[in-house]
């Protein structure tokens, strides 16, 4: 599992930062380039494309930075990753972003007004996880520098770090057969609603245990089954297809 763990964490996404072309520089915005963490945030990420275009703009035309690619504004609470699989993973790399400094898209994005904003963020996600998996034991015995480590271990990109701490989210005893819900969130490209999430658990009533197709028939059928004429959907999962 370590391996798989260390793929996961290690996966980039090559990236091109390119500066809207409506917004005034004093110079020429050359592009920027990064490798963008999969399992991180965009905000956590791009303090040098900030900075790097920043320094062509006069200081009165700088406001909230936010991006986007090809017309959809990119929401910062959700991993790079997952906004690279929703809206781009057919396109060619690197995957082109679009940077601006100016109106800010207040009816798509959430303002992001600093590191705690995405710390706190981040910090319910696992909270909630842990709810579902061990009825929240785990994470409120935890102490606080528990806490702090697993958050600076994501926001400075240090695997150890950060699953010195996770490893103890990710135990359950022997006996119990796994957590008592299965974390999941299903998003999908083709409708309205941010995501699915329903209590599932890892093994059915029968002791079976339960599968990745299990899930999805029962919460996403179309994606196993599609209906007459339905295209049948692509499941990703960081990037890669499951069997």
């Amino acid at each position: 599992d370590k391996d798989v763990l260390r793929d996961v964490w290690f996966g980039r996404i090559p990236t091109c930062f390119t500066l809207y072309q409506d917004e005034i520089t004093e110079r020429e915005a050359e592009p920027y380039y990064l490798l963008l963490p999969r399992v991180s945030y965009l905000t956590l990420v791009t303090d040098k494309v900030k900075k790097h275009f920043q320094k062509v703009m006069r200081q009165e035309d700088v406001s909230e930075i936010w991006f986007e690619y090809e017309g959809t504004p990119l929401k910062w609470h959700y991993p790079i990753g997952l906004l690279f699989d929703l809206l781009a993973s057919s396109s060619a790399l690197p995957w082109n972003i679009t940077v601006h400094f100016k109106s800010f898209p207040e009816k798509d994005l959430l303002h992001c007004p600093s590191k705690d904003a995405v710390e706190a963020h981040f910090m319910s996600c696992m909270k909630e996880a842990d709810a579902l998996k061990h009825k929240s034991q785990v994470i409120n015995e935890m102490q606080k520098k528990d806490h702090k480590q697993l958050w600076m271990g994501l926001q400075n990109d240090r695997f150890d770090q950060f699953w010195a701490i996770n490893r103890k989210l990710m135990e359950y005893p022997p006996e119990e057969n796994g957590f008592r819900y299965i974390p999941f969130r299903i998003y999908q490209t083709t409708t309205e609603r941010p995501f699915i999430q329903k209590l599932f658990r890892p093994v059915a009533a029968d002791g079976q245990l339960h599968t990745l197709g299990d899930l999805l028939r029962e919460v996403c059928p179309s994606a196993v089954a599609p209906e007459d004429g339905e295209k049948r959907s692509q499941v990703m999962i960081h990037g890669i297809e499951p069997m």
